[in-house]
């Protein structure tokens, strides 16, 4: 499956899953970034991921299949 990679820059040392969603533009809410998380919709490093607040850090791919999208995470100095 072809993705579009979206490289996402992070000044912390991680973003929470979550989080991350509504801050790439994914979702438009919070909210539903934990239903689309809970309904294992999102896989982290190619695995399924039910944890909203799992730590996202530079290196980490976050993968959404149904947009064919991979959000890359990359170290923002």
């Amino acid at each position: 499956m072809d993705y579009k990679q979206k490289e996402i820059g992070i000044k912390s040392e991680f973003i929470k899953l979550d989080s991350l969603l509504k801050f790439a533009g994914i979702v438009e809410t919070g909210g539903i970034g934990k239903e689309i998380i809970l309904e294992e919709r999102i896989k982290v490093n190619g695995e399924t991921c039910t944890m909203r607040g799992k730590k996202i850090r530079p290196g980490d791919k976050v993968q959404i299949d149904e947009i064919k999208t991979e959000l890359v995470i990359v170290s923002k100095v």
